[in-house]
């Protein structure tokens, strides 16, 4: 009976040792009498027991490292503390296992020195304006050393820029007066279109009432002449009338009775006026005599005041 457990433990032992599981996403190193031999891939692995150990383990997937806060002088000689954090992934377990003894504190170590030499060749305005230029070029610096390691920079992102605290408020006071500088010529500007819309406003006036009045004139213009032709109109047809009227049998006779009775009313208003001098034809029973006296009667009656 206890044969058969030594032979049951001694199985289960070869068992666990010759039976790995290997997690997905993950690869183990494995080492033959202490060298390297396979990585075994994910998924159930037989290994040959005593002989055969699983020296490393790796994670393949993306590994975020937090790379700590550092010091670093910028080009002007300016200090700031910088922060950030670093994205790499295993493509290599072998070496990985075999290139670095610490490959996180190699690469950890190699990001922040990078970190200072780029930021080292800028000003400290660049510093703020080009974080992008300054995260790849972290990470090409990187990716060239960690080949070795069997390592994958995939990115840097700078998390915090911090000046110190002098700097911050004379960036504050340059912000403040930027943003007042700009305020003011915002203002300028408003006043300076504010007075060429008045102005263009007054123009735009001026003109649409030299419009209104040019064409007030025009139209007063074309009403004066319209009516002028109207009276002409009706003084020629008036006067054909008449010619016409004339010509008719009698028509004659009707003007010199007309005329003789137009003479009769000028020899009245001449005769009531005391100043008045008149001379009468001695042969008023002519008629042409009659008429000759009418015409001037008239004409007297007209320069009368």
């Amino acid at each position: 009976m206890e044969i058969a457990i030594v032979l049951l433990v001694i199985a289960f032992i070869f068992i666990t040792r010759s039976v790995k599981v290997v997690p997905q996403q993950n690869s183990w190193i494995v080492e033959r009498l202490g060298k390297f031999h396979l990585a075994l891939n994910p998924g159930l692995n037989l290994l040959v027991p005593f002989i055969d150990r699983v020296a490393y383990k790796h994670s393949l997937k993306e590994i975020p490292l937090d790379v700590p806060s550092q010091i670093c002088i910028t080009k002007d000689n300016t200090q700031l503390q910088v922060d950030g954090i670093l994205y790499f992934q295993v493509t290599d377990p072998m070496r990985a296992s075999y290139g670095s003894s610490n490959y996180i504190m190699a690469v950890t170590q190699l990001a922040q020195t990078s970190l200072r030499s780029v930021i080292g060749k800028l000003e400290l305005d660049k510093t703020f304006e080009e974080r992008n230029i300054i995260n790849s070029q972290i990470v090409a610096a990187i990716d060239e050393a960690a080949l070795n390691w069997g390592v994958k920079v995939l990115r840097y992102e700078i998390k915090d820029l911090t000046p110190p605290k002098e700097i911050l408020l004379a960036m504050q006071s340059q912000i403040t007066a930027e943003r007042e500088k700009r305020a003011l010529i915002a203002a300028s500007e408003g006043r300076r279109q504010e007075q060429i819309n008045i102005a263009t406003g007054e123009r735009e006036a001026f003109i649409a009432r030299s419009e209104g009045e040019k064409m007030a004139a025009i139209n007063k213009a074309q009403g004066e002449a319209a009516a002028i032709t109207a009276v002409a109109d009706a003084t020629a047809q008036a006067i054909e009338r008449v010619a016409t009227a004339i010509r008719q049998p009698g028509g004659e006779l009707a003007v010199q009775l007309k005329v003789a009775e137009q003479a009769v009313v000028a020899y009245s208003k001449v005769a009531s006026q005391a100043k008045t001098t008149l001379i009468v034809p001695s042969n008023m029973t002519e008629v042409s005599s009659l008429i000759s006296s009418a015409m001037t009667m008239l004409q007297v009656n007209k320069a009368a005041p």
